[in-house]
């Protein structure tokens, strides 16, 4: 048995080292594509234990520093999904419609292959989030796609802020009401969840704050109030301290939660998908609530019948902070020309459209002072792309986490799953149905829709 336990322990310690690493490269004559401090042409890039040192012309390091020659390629920030369900393998606790003790942190998958798939396209950081069965879901994880770690703590994005699924319209309705006959059966029934929940969560807080108050003092033998974690993180939505990320399509659903959160006093918050949101976008500015939308997706189910693939350039002229996101496996390798779209329906410009996948995600998910933009001490995620990345002919050449090359189109191999032989050969015994009498998959219903 030891000898059996040596190797896997070796791979273990292997894999962790690697999730840890700080990378040190030098990015040589590229085209630099900042993003908030505009496009700098035939410039370096320093990247040294993890960190952008220098950005300019002419830069050299030590000679050990791995060099990339970045010639006639674009440089750009790694790019930022702001809605994702990578890494992850069930997103939906559709057991209650407030489910929000559960966390998908504690469930990050390293080995899905899905996360070198968006690497390949660039994509350094996504929100792995919860599922939209629940009127208020799980917490989400923020995580840095270091694919060849097995550790699922080295994926999370350490110190990133805190954050949250909720969810308006058919999927909580459709699930709790339809499905068990519980609140919400209707839009009104949402709301009332949230209201609901908020006043359970204040009094909660009210309570502990008292306790605190009393318990040091003489005499005092009161109990502490009994901890309950589903309210404790709705006082941490409550105190600011946890971002909430909404599924959202029409804008009546959009219109009241912002009243809910004003009548709580709750201002951290990004709409998801809010396809529906042109039509209130001055509103949604006005608050000060964020927008992460597809590029041209709707009319996949009634409540998402009427949208505009003009959605993201009236937010962004109305001046809010709008992302453009995948909510896909496939999808978020292709990030770059969703943001591309946004120049053929409205009309942006390069800085504007790269925003949409850079810094504005990074804004939302409350990383910007980190990632989201190539400037000095901020942390190494790079994307490297032959032809521009707003074309449709870009192809993404290097991915960079922390200064580490996590993709390189040319030399990685042809099969990345960690730890499988692409040529290993597996028995495979394969089975005939006839589709007219096989009836294994007969009035099978998938209740659960993200």
């Amino acid at each position: 048995m030891i000898k059996n336990v040596a190797p896997i322990v070796l791979l273990f310690l292997v894999g962790n080292l690697y999730g840890q690493q700080k990378g040190s490269v030098l990015i040589k004559n590229g085209t630099v594509i900042t993003v908030t401090q505009g496009i700098k042409e035939n410039t370096d890039v320093y990247i040294k234990d993890g960190l952008i040192r220098k950005i300019g012309g002419g830069l050299s390091a030590p000679k050990d520093t791995k060099v990339i020659d970045a010639t006639g390629l674009y440089v750009t920030p790694g790019i930022i999904d702001a809605h994702s369900h990578i890494a992850l393998d069930a997103i939906n606790e559709a057991t209650s419609p407030v489910t929000s003790e559960v966390w998908t942190g504690d469930a990050v998958n390293p080995l899905d292959i899905s996360i070198y798939r968006a690497l390949a396209g660039g994509v350094t950081i996504s929100h792995a989030m919860h599922g939209s069965a629940n009127a208020i879901g799980g917490q989400c994880e923020t995580i840095k796609h270091r694919y060849g770690t097995v550790d699922p703590d080295e994926l999370k994005m350490a110190g990133a802020p805190r954050t949250i699924k909720f969810a308006l319209g058919e999927n909580p309705t459709r699930v709790h009401g339809s499905g068990n006959k519980i609140l919400p059966r209707t839009r009104m029934g949402v709301e009332q969840v949230f209201r609901r929940s908020f006043s359970e969560a204040r009094e909660y807080q009210q309570a502990w704050d008292t306790y605190n108050a009393k318990k040091d003092q003489k005499g005092f033998k009161g109990m502490p109030p009994k901890y309950d974690l589903r309210l404790k993180t709705l006082a941490d939505v409550l105190a600011g301290d946890i971002i909430i990320h909404c599924h959202s399509y029409r804008s009546d659903e959009i219109y009241m939660l912002m009243n809910v959160c004003r009548d709580f006093g709750i201002k951290r918050l990004v709409f998801q998908h809010v396809n529906e949101g042109f039509k209130v976008a001055p509103e949604l500015a006005e608050f000060g609530a964020m927008a992460s939308v597809f590029s041209d997706w709707w009319a996949y189910k009634f409540e998402v019948y009427y949208s505009t693939a003009y959605n993201a350039a009236i937010l962004t002229e109305n001046g809010v902070v709008t992302s453009i996101n995948s909510d896909s496996g496939e999808l978020i390798r292709h990030l770059y020309h969703e943001a591309a779209k946004t120049q053929k329906y409205g009309g942006l410009s390069d800085d504007q459209a790269m925003a949409m996948i850079t810094i504005n995600p990074a804004r939302q998910l409350g990383i910007e002072d980190r990632v989201g933009s190539l400037e000095t001490g901020k942390e190494g995620d790079v994307a490297i792309f032959k032809n521009h990345p707003l074309s449709i002919y870009a192809i993404p050449m290097y991915t960079l986490v922390d200064g580490v090359v996590r993709f390189d189109r040319e030399n990685d191999a042809d099969d990345m799953r960690i730890y499988v032989d692409p040529e290993e050969k597996i028995e495979v015994t394969l089975a005939v149905s006839d589709s007219d009498t096989d009836r294994c998959m007969q009035d099978t219903e998938f209740l659960f829709k993200e």
